[in-house]
């Protein structure tokens, strides 16, 4: 089968071999005879066509010579050169004329074509296996690119309810902080206040003479859990300060409260919050 690039190679040159011939034929038949000026044109068509032929002959067998290749463009020139006096010295339609002169020039630039065409043609086979590699590439690029919209919508639906669950957990601590803010002030309040004072002092049983009980503000934070009171006689003022000095004083530097009272339940003993608290003070005092 024919290169889409052989047939217009071949139309321009045999266009070129017979403007080429008429040209000289007539042209240099009215300086001499006429078979002679046939000759000549004949001789300048030949060589063109004896290279052409010759360098298609090395394509075809996968080689190339640089001296073929000269004098075929050494042919064609000469056919320019021709073709360009012939319209230069005539005495009309120099411009038709001068507009085909470059065909024989055209035919070796699309025979050229032709050639570089042949040596990167390829087989339907390897066509094929190409289509179908680019085909397979164009697939797995497709299928890669669903992934990872997949896979953004998917995180992208993630994150939203992570952000909101979040939103949500923020402004209920905020609640709860304002609260217990609220609440803490209130308490703080009632507790620095001069008539509190004095009402707690005189609803309050006094722990030891001439003292005045402190009003506590509630634990704010993590608590322990408080032992369950053994049944038994309870420690008077004077063991329970003693008691409470001896584990205090256990470790240098002392103890502190919530590490004696952990330790005073752990060693068995019972005592009410509020008279632990008190012995804490007096033997802290």
């Amino acid at each position: 089968m024919a290169r889409p690039t052989a047939l217009p190679a071949v139309a321009v040159t045999v266009v070129s071999l017979v403007l080429t011939l008429a040209v000289v034929t007539m042209w240099l038949g009215a300086a001499m005879p006429w078979p002679v000026a046939l000759v000549v044109g004949l001789g300048i068509d030949g060589g063109w066509l004896a290279t052409l032929a010759y360098e298609r002959r090395l394509a075809a067998q996968g080689d190339h010579s640089d001296a073929v290749t000269a004098v075929g463009w050494s042919f064609g020139l000469v056919a320019t050169g021709v073709l360009v006096a012939h319209a230069l010295t005539a005495e009309a339609d120099t411009g038709a004329w001068l507009a085909v002169a470059w065909l024989p020039l055209a035919a070796k630039a699309l025979w050229l074509v032709h050639r570089l065409w042949e040596r990167t043609a390829l087989t339907e086979n390897a066509l094929g296996a190409i289509r179908g590699i680019q085909q397979e590439a164009r697939d797995e690029a497709a299928v890669a690119r669903a992934r990872l919209r997949a896979e953004a919508a998917t995180e992208e639906t993630r994150l939203t309810a992570v952000t909101q669950a979040g939103a949500r957990v923020a402004r209920v601590q905020a609640e709860t902080a304002k609260r217990l803010s609220t609440a803490w002030s209130t308490l703080e309040a009632a507790r620095s206040g001069e008539d509190t004072g004095r009402a707690l002092t005189s609803v309050t049983t006094r722990v030891t003479p001439d003292v005045t009980p402190r009003w506590e503000l509630p634990v704010w934070g993590p608590t322990e859990p408080v032992a369950a009171l053994e049944s038994g006689p309870a420690l008077t003022d004077a063991e329970l300060d003693a008691v409470v000095d001896e584990i205090r004083t256990s470790r240098v530097p002392a103890l502190s409260y919530r590490e004696m009272a952990t330790r005073f339940r752990a060693a068995g003993h019972s005592a009410s919050e509020v008279r632990l608290r008190a012995a804490w003070k007096r033997v802290a005092a």
